[in-house]
């Protein structure tokens, strides 16, 4: 099986299987704020193809102008719901419809804004070169991510020196094993490291 057929044919199942669940985050992040369910933002995809990157709103309207593009954990921008479903990662599921769509696969280098691709164009040129993905080694190896950027007095500065070279190394080496199999251990290890999260 193709690493696209696998991404079509998983995605149409999760979201199939999945749209009770993301029916009730919908309504859980409707009826708690002011603002659109879906948040939506310009990521760069294969090849520097722009692209929409969808989730589940989990701060507040407006967000963007009020702080940096990074997150830490205790930031006062993230909605009460916004962080139950960002500790158990369920803001990501609509990014089925990215990998359905074709901007994203299931697993790959995690999509960056503009502003941090190109701080390391050269290193982008690797890693854009195959979809980006849902998760990868770093979102597994980072999944405390949030809490290491809290610890920061910068934690803009703190990503852009110390977290995202070490995303972009992991992504480099998962390029390198990248297969169905390989994918499917990744999967089952990101589910694995949410539910160890949540205990």
């Amino acid at each position: 099986m193709s690493k696209r057929v696998f991404d079509i044919f998983f995605s149409l199942v999760g979201i199939l299987c999945l749209s009770p669940v993301m029916i009730i985050c919908a309504l859980a992040v409707k009826l708690t704020s002011k603002g659109p369910i879906i948040f939506r933002q310009t990521r760069v995809g294969r090849n520097f193809a722009p692209f929409e990157i969808y989730k589940f709103r989990s701060m507040v309207v407006n967000a963007a102008q009020m702080g940096a593009r990074v997150t830490a954990d205790g930031d006062k921008r993230i909605t009460t719901i916004g962080r139950i479903m960002r500790k158990t990662k369920l803001d990501e599921l609509p990014q089925l419809f990215n990998v359905l769509f074709g901007n994203m696969s299931f697993v790959g280098p995690r999509p960056e804004v503009p502003e941090f691709v190109e701080l390391y164009r050269e290193d982008y040129s690797e890693l854009l070169s195959i979809r980006p993905g849902v998760t990868d080694l770093g979102s597994i190896e980072f999944r405390f991510e949030e809490e290491i950027l809290a610890a920061s007095s910068d934690p803009r500065q703190a990503y852009i020196d110390e977290v995202l070279p070490q995303k972009i190394e992991l992504g480099k080496k998962y390029i390198k094993q990248s297969s169905v199999l390989f994918d499917i251990k990744l999967i089952f290890l990101t589910l694995l490291s949410v539910v160890r999260t949540r205990e």
